[in-house]
């Protein structure tokens, strides 16, 4: 016969019941259960299992060392740790959970059993409805992120479609795929027979072209490195520390390939990883190819009139003069590859004109070249120096003009930026990075220190935050702000200038006026190249404080 439960113990039931369904977090439920009834039993050692994927494994412990959350529960392990007690969890029928208990200091009548057999009828809905709930927000996180995903690759194929360089395709796809999962080291390498060569890299060296080719040459989908079956071309990849490799395909010719170090934080690529990176990549071939043949059709009489307006607005936007600034020297020159450029320098004061008063100084790799690249330049210009009245801290102008060029500017068109705040009474200054070359800071003493990047390119992405490093620059010491044509200058035998070259020059002529080091810096480049074409702006701005 039943124990019949007594007013107080009905009383403790509807209170616990009412807990434990007042959430529908599994965590806090169990929680709640094993606390109350090692409370009332005056228990020391508890644990309860639940049943997951046909195994029943620990979800929660107290007192009990030897046991770990999570591990697959065995009853007699269990036992040889001090539980005495183990009870079933049972909804309609069906076992979804396990209770055991160690000694308790309390007596336990029938009273006592009939109440914890209708507490654990109670607990075993109530974990049922939250392995329903916890499913459910899987699957609406699941759908979330394949509509997000969805969205995402729209937008990206909108700013692929509405440009037809393929320079900027390149790089737009490197930016997007890199930063979707935090890689640090990647390539881009793409070739078509009378244009030049695509490549856009970060930390990794591509292997020869025909070996791409050679090892990919009937490879038509995303695939791990491992994966591959072309031994030579996976070795290679591997000794790179690659792990993904995306074919850039048409429907006739193996264009290159997109090819992934590490995800941030070391997470696995997934097969929906692959397939949102196989659809941008496909989207990016049509671009590419729509770029290319443009390029091969445009008239070249429009072209010149483009760069001849282009070339005019340009010039009026760089500074004729750089500011007087007490206590600092400061040199820039910019190259463009044609006769149009994409790099962007500025000296701004941040107060009244004054030798005394703060400046802010930025270098930026603008997207695009031509006229759309001169609008550009311009409306970043003018977008700093209406924000600069406004007193915004760095960080705050840097976000700003961000989201105003987002709104106000198609999505292909964005800049890497590169901006330093410095106060002649202070020895800090303040920098962001905007997705641009690290600056160079070069001590007195002989020490190298780099500033990398704080944040997303200017106008590439909204609501993305940027932040501001703070460095110490002290008397003699040398920065150099430049663009990446410095470092990506080639030879006749395709190698890079390089990080390495750029602050041997620095380092060799550090003690020369700043105008003589930049003359070597552009002397350098162009003995390096010999008789190469000059592919990518050259802009350099060099600042020392004497």
């Amino acid at each position: 016969m039943k124990a019949t439960l007594s007013a107080s113990l009905l009383e403790s039931l509807l209170e616990s019941a009412q807990m434990l369904h007042a959430s529908l977090e599994l965590e806090h439920l169990l929680k709640h259960l094993l606390r109350s009834i090692m409370g009332r039993r005056l228990i020391s050692k508890g644990l309860i299992a639940v049943s997951q994927k046909r195994h029943m494994r620990v979800a929660l412990v107290r007192g009990i060392p030897s046991l770990q959350n999570g591990q697959r529960f065995d009853k007699k392990e269990a036992r040889q740790a001090g539980v005495e007690e183990f009870h079933s969890i049972e909804a309609d029928g069906q076992l979804v959970g396990v209770l055991g208990l160690g000694p308790g200091l309390r007596a336990v009548d029938e009273a006592e059993t009939a109440f914890l057999d209708a507490l654990l009828g109670i607990a075993a809905s109530g974990i049922r409805n939250a392995r329903s709930h916890a499913e459910t927000k899987r699957l609406n996180e699941d759908l979330r992120q394949k509509v997000q995903d969805l969205r995402t690759l729209l937008e990206m194929v909108q700013s692929l479609t509405s440009t037809l360089d393929p320079q900027h395709v390149a790089r737009l796809l490197a930016l997007t795929l890199a930063g979707r999962w935090g890689v640090s080291r990647y390539f881009v390498s793409a070739s078509k027979e009378g244009h030049p060569p695509l490549l856009r890299r970060r930390g990794m060296d591509p292997p020869p072209f025909e070996l791409l080719q050679e090892g990919l040459e009937e490879v038509d989908r995303a695939l791990s490195v491992q994966d591959l079956e072309h031994s030579q071309l996976r070795s290679h990849l591997l000794d790179l520390k690659a792990q993904v490799v995306f074919p850039l395909r048409t429907a006739d010719e193996l264009l290159g390939a997109v090819v992934l170090g590490a995800r941030l934080g070391s997470l696995p690529y997934d097969q929906a990883d692959l397939e949102f990176g196989w659809g941008l990549v496909g989207q990016a071939v049509v671009a590419l190819e729509n770029g290319w043949h443009f390029t091969e059709t445009v008239e070249k009489r429009k072209m010149e009139q483009e760069l001849g307006v282009a070339a005019g607005i340009q010039q009026d936007l760089f500074p004729r003069t750089l500011p007087d600034l007490e206590g600092f020297e400061c040199v820039a020159h910019s190259r463009p590859a044609r006769q149009v450029g994409g790099d962007y320098y500025d000296v701004l004061p941040l107060d009244r004109p004054h030798p005394r008063s703060p400046h802010l100084f930025c270098v930026a790799d603008i997207s695009g070249k031509g006229v759309p690249a001169s609008l550009l330049m311009a409306n970043i210009q003018a977008t700093l120096r209406a924000l600069l009245s406004t007193e915004l801290d760095l960080v705050d102008l840097v976000t700003r003009t961000s989201e105003l060029l987002y709104a106000t500017t198609p999505g292909n068109k964005y800049a890497t930026a590169i901006l330093v705040q410095i106060d002649p009474s202070a020895s800090q200054v303040y920098c962001v990075n905007a997705g641009h070359n690290d600056g160079l800071l070069l001590k007195s003493a002989g020490e190298l220190e780099k500033w990398s990047s704080t944040g997303p390119p200017v106008g590439l992405i909204p609501k993305i935050p940027f932040s501001a490093g703070t460095y110490e620059m002290a008397s003699g010491d040398l920065l150099a702000l430049y663009s990446d044509g410095v470092v990506e200058a080639h030879n006749a035998e395709d190698e890079e200038f390089g990080e390495e070259r750029f602050e041997e020059v620095l380092r060799q002529h550090a003690d020369a006026p700043c105008q003589e080091i930049l003359e070597h810096v552009y002397q350098a480049l162009d003995a390096f190249a010999g008789e190469q074409p000059q592919h990518d702006d050259i802009t350099l701005m060099l600042i020392r404080r004497t």
